[in-house]
């Protein structure tokens, strides 16, 4: 039976150290445990709820049970490569899946002494899958080595769940889903607002709710191990997350929410050819916001973060900035300040929309801007964002009756007019003034000041590097073989 819960978290952390010595970092750690939980909990899905077999009887849990020292290590690198080619979840957790754990003896403690020990299906769901979670955040705090640019802030993923507001029967999609934290935070928020769900409800929020796209191994992952830990989907089920390129076409389903972060960095190598896109554009984040439009049903409604770069770029980006006013209603844009992301000089924003029917019209009358950046100073450490520094943001959005909203200070409305008379029709709006710029004698500390320098340096090589990119002729195709001559 398992330990208590405390306990239990800090022997998972425990555990962790003792690898970290050996050269193993908390992506690695995470990893390894990923598979091991995976296996371990199909085994107790079997074993005590009396599942089907999930894992190939050779490869499963009592599998690793019964071998020890250098003959468990070459079976555990055998079943990973086997694994590596099933289906369904199973094929996701263990894509391209390896060994990292270099000491054979270290490989059978995490086995034996600390995974076997626990009966996780059994554990509530809150408590693994917050040890997870915690887990993986530190994989994003390690630098070029981490996943900090699959991991959004929770703070700022609570407070859009909270203006978004989603349903219990809603299909709800990212993506680009990293790690999986907007799907768990609609999870929770769904949770938290509906206590009482009826059992269709509570089936459908179970499996099926939630559909997730990402391109790397690693995240996907995480993600799909993550949603399992807190109670969504089991071992045995279809994955919700695909490891795929998720702009490469339209998948044909559509949703009733979108709620996503992409990866930021503007230039892609591919340029995306399709139907249901405004403007062709190697821009990955002007072809984000195009794809999330193509995924959302009518009256569906999507979050979206973006540099700022989407709101005022030229050329393909006013077309598709264009289109969007008109053919969605975009009513809220969100300015975030910078140092929250682990990605470094980031200038972001959340671009709140709704899908509307066909029209002559336009569907956007006004849109309303909050400015969460001007005078705001946060560091992942020092000053990290809270969700405190989010309300005024939930409370000035009004969830309750978006179309009943009142200005203040940091919140001003755009009219559709207003947002057609600017040049590109830039959506990069700001209207308060920079306390640091009039106030000389109260300037920054220093640090901060160097900070601020920094990410406005590196996210204008970012930029040059971009257009660089685009500015590069499209390399000549290959000439064709010549057909060999009649004999």
């Amino acid at each position: 039976m398992s330990a208590d819960p405390k306990a239990l978290v800090q022997r998972l952390w425990d555990f962790c150290d003792v690898l970290r010595d050996d050269g193993l970092s908390y992506g690695d750690y995470v990893e390894q445990l990923t598979y091991l939980l995976f296996l371990k909990m199909a085994d107790e899905q079997e074993q005590l709820l009396g599942g089907r077999p999930i894992v190939p009887s050779e490869l499963d849990w009592s599998s690793l049970m019964g071998k020890s020292g250098p003959q468990l290590e070459y079976h555990y690198n055998h079943a990973l490569g086997v694994l590596a080619r099933e289906q369904g979840i199973l094929g996701v957790i263990f894509r391209n899946a390896r060994n990292r754990i270099q000491s054979p003896a270290k490989l059978e403690q995490l086995i034996k002494d600390f995974v076997d020990k626990h009966e996780w299906m059994s554990l509530e769901a809150d408590l693994k899958g917050d040890a997870y979670e915690g887990l993986i955040e530190k994989t994003a705090q390690e630098g070029a080595r981490g996943a900090g640019q699959y991991f959004t802030p929770r703070a700022l993923i609570s407070a859009i769940v909270d203006v978004m507001r989603p349903g219990p029967m809603d299909r709800i999609c990212d993506p680009a889903c990293g790690t999986g934290g907007f799907f768990l935070g609609a999870y929770q928020s769904i949770l938290k607002r509906h206590p009482s769900l009826d059992p269709d409800q509570r089936a459908h929020l179970r499996s099926g709710a939630f559909t997730g796209w990402e391109i790397a191994d690693l995240p996907a992952r995480l993600c799909a191990m993550n949603l399992l830990l807190h109670g969504i989907e089991s071992p045995d089920s279809d994955s919700p997350i695909h490891v795929d390129d998720a702009l490469r076409d339209d998948p044909g389903k559509r949703f009733d929410m979108v709620l996503t972060n992409p990866p930021f960095g503007r230039s892609s190598s591919d340029t995306y050819e399709r139907e249901d896109f405004w403007a062709t554009t190697r821009n990955k984040q002007l072809n984000f916001v195009q794809h999330v439009v193509s995924l959302l049903k009518v009256g569906g409604n999507a979050a979206v973060v973006v540099p700022d770069n989407v709101l005022f770029e030229g050329g393909a980006g006013e077309t598709i900035r264009r289109r969007l006013l008109h053919d969605c209603d975009v009513h809220t844009l969100l300015r975030l300040p910078t140092g929250i992301f682990y990605a470094q000089g980031v200038k972001a924003n959340v671009l709140f929309f709704e899908r509307r029917p066909g029209a002559a019209q336009a569907s956007t009358r006004e849109l309303w801007v909050y400015d969460l950046r001007t005078n705001q100073r946060f560091t992942l450490k020092q000053n990290p964002l809270t969700r405190v520094h989010l309300d005024d943001f939930v409370k000035c959005y009004n969830p309750a009756n978006r179309h009943q909203r009142t200005e203040t200070d940091h919140f001003k409305r755009f009219t559709y007019d207003q947002l057609m008379a600017r040049d590109k029709v830039s959506l990069d709006l700001t209207w308060l003034r920079d306390a640091s710029l009039q106030d000389t004698d109260n300037l920054p500390p220093p640090h901060v000041i160097a900070a601020e320098m920094r990410d406005e340096l590196q996210s204008a090589l970012a930029e040059l590097s971009a257009l660089t990119q685009m500015l590069e002729p499209e390399a000549p195709a290959p000439p064709e073989a010549e057909a060999d001559a009649p004999g």
